[in-house]
């Protein structure tokens, strides 16, 4: 397909919608995170106010205060002016830095014994905020670490009040403050990784929408003409199929296997229309230990595979291809698409654009990646990694 709706073209209106349709979800789950670290600071700020008498540094226990508030009040301005600031690791970093120090002083501000006497604590809400923040910015693995490293910080503040774990109960205490903080930063991390991905989807249905109104009434219609009015037989079965191509894309047809990707499958309709458009022969070798890809990098594949064997049929008048697939080392998958074509010298020879988009672009979005080998005279073979 060519013209100013070609498939990069598409690609690129899709990435655009994701980009976009991202923003939404990431900003209001900041909003909810500012509201909670407002309501948390002045728990802190309330419990300062009522165990006055029970403070011994108390200088102390003010700056720690204004320095959760300073966070609180920066954190909330970037917010307002550019939220995605608040996904960097320095805001993030320094917000888990002073919610560590509230919980590690909290044994030095108050009185000796107040470790397990009370359940007035600087460091009992406002930590958390960091921590969740840690997941929404870094991901469920970096903030579960991150509720650790400040649910340890409560050990120390135990030991900077003086007091002794002696009890079953009190390890509990301080085992509980550690899987409680570690907990929450992981499973923040884990739900917005699940609304970034349903935004995505979500992204990806809207650009298809989008690309079907421009398409319906004007490419369609236009290869239907063609395929009536086409004297080569080849060129009216070209039409035909990637008619039907563009259908079913719009139409968003069901993945077969109960909505998971067959990659085999896919792959032979490939090389089958491969060989109906070429006149050649295509081979697709499959191992028994495949993995299940998941649609984007099933997708990607397939896109890429397909993309190889069109440059072996149409630029190196192969007469046969072997498209190869087996499980890659360290998980994933890797095809080899290897034709006896005339070749080229990869040193020598520009990267035509379908390979640089179509092959390597594709598998590059999903975090793959592309590798061409070829001699002139003997052929040439793509190999892909995708995750």
């Amino acid at each position: 397909m060519t013209g100013p709706w070609a498939g990069s073209d598409a690609r690129r209106l899709h990435e655009g919608a994701v980009a976009l349709s991202s923003v939404p979800v990431e900003r209001s789950v900041l909003q909810g995170l500012a509201l909670f670290r407002w309501g948390a600071w002045l728990w802190v700020a309330g419990v300062l106010a009522v165990a006055d008498r029970e403070l011994v540094r108390p200088k102390l226990a003010v700056v720690l205060v204004a320095l959760a508030l300073g966070v609180t009040v920066y954190d909330s301005v970037l917010l307002r002016r550019d939220h995605t600031a608040l996904l960097r690791p320095a805001p993030v970093l320094a917000e888990l830095a002073v919610g560590a120090a509230l919980v590690l002083c909290d044994g030095l501000v108050f009185a000796e014994g107040h470790a397990f006497a009370t359940a007035q604590s600087l460091g009992s809400m406002w930590p958390l905020a960091g921590i969740l923040a840690a997941g929404v910015a870094l991901g469920p693995v970096v903030a579960a670490a991150a509720g650790v490293v400040v649910g340890l910080a409560r050990f120390g503040s135990v030991v900077a009040n003086g007091a002794s774990v002696e009890t079953t109960g009190q390890v509990l205490s301080l085992a509980s403050t550690v899987v409680f903080y570690a907990l929450g930063g992981a499973a923040a991390g884990y739900l917005m990784g699940l609304l970034r991905r349903a935004e995505r989807e979500i992204s990806a249905a809207r650009a298809r929408e989008e690309v079907a109104r421009t398409l319906h009434d004007g490419v369609l219609q236009t290869l239907a003409l063609v395929e009536r009015r086409a004297t080569d037989p080849g060129l009216a079965r070209l039409a035909r199929q990637t008619e039907r191509d563009l259908r079913g894309f719009l139409a968003g047809a069901a993945l077969p296997n109960g909505g998971r990707p067959d990659l085999a499958g896919a792959l032979r309709l490939a090389a089958a229309r491969f060989e109906d458009t070429f006149g050649a022969r295509a081979d697709v070798v499959v191992a028994g230990d495949l993995p299940v890809l998941g649609r984007a990098p099933c997708e990607a594949l397939t896109g890429a595979v397909t993309e190889a064997l069109t440059n072996a049929g149409k630029h190196g008048a192969a007469k046969k291809v072997t498209v190869y697939v087996e499980p890659a080392e360290g998980g994933g998958v890797f095809c080899s698409v290897k034709d006896d074509g005339s070749g080229f010298d990869p040193a020598q020879a520009p990267e035509r654009m379908g390979l640089a988009r179509s092959v390597r672009g594709r598998l590059a979005d999903v975090g793959g990646r592309a590798d061409v080998r070829s001699r002139p005279g003997d052929g040439t073979e793509v190999c892909l990694w995708a995750p």
